[in-house]
């Protein structure tokens, strides 16, 4: 395994209300000095809540996604507050977005998108027992609720308007576990 390189030095070149953008500088263990651009996220990431009504029955979310433009078809997901566990960040995004709360969470995987670039990491989490509890979040409209039999997973990816990444990765995580080969 590789020595992992000294980091030279860290520069800001951006900020948002999100990210912020980063220039590092790394020295490998041959010697070698590299400059490197990274988006720099929130520290507690991000939660993506598979949430199940019942045992064969996913609830999904279809809401507005400004980055490709359209309406996605994905599972509720959201931003750990700071003070938060990734748990509790859960139940309140379920809360908010689907309208159920869990009495079981479990944080089954955490994940990345495109780490060589990006730090943020999503918290996978399946959510159990639920039970009817509205919250109000920042969405900007209300978000239709999809129920969905995880049985029919494979027809859900054929969807155009399913292609967030993360959700598919943790529907097929949840299926495999419940299937006993996870």
């Amino acid at each position: 395994m590789n020595k992992k390189p000294v980091v030279t030095g860290v520069e800001t070149l951006a900020r948002t209300r999100i990210f912020r953008v980063e220039q590092i500088g790394l020295r490998f263990a041959n010697g070698r000095e590299v400059s490197y651009e990274r988006l720099k996220s929130s520290a507690g990431g991000a939660v993506l809540i598979v949430p199940m009504l019942d045992a064969g029955t996913v609830l999904l979310i279809r809401e507005y996604a400004a980055g490709v433009e359209r309406y996605e078809l994905a599972l509720p997901k959201g931003r750990v507050e700071e003070g938060e566990s990734v748990i509790e960040a859960a139940n309140r995004e379920i809360m908010e977005e689907v309208g159920y709360g869990a009495r079981q969470l479990t944080h089954f995987k955490s994940v990345t998108l495109a780490p060589g670039y990006f730090s943020h990491a999503t918290h996978l989490v399946l959510a159990r027992d639920l039970y009817p509890e509205r919250r109000d979040g920042d969405e900007p409209e209300a978000i239709e609720v999809v129920p969905w039999p995880l049985d029919r997973l494979a027809e859900l990816c054929a969807l155009e308007e399913c292609t967030e990444a993360r959700s598919i990765a943790a529907l097929f995580l949840v299926r495999d576990l419940f299937a006993g080969k996870g």
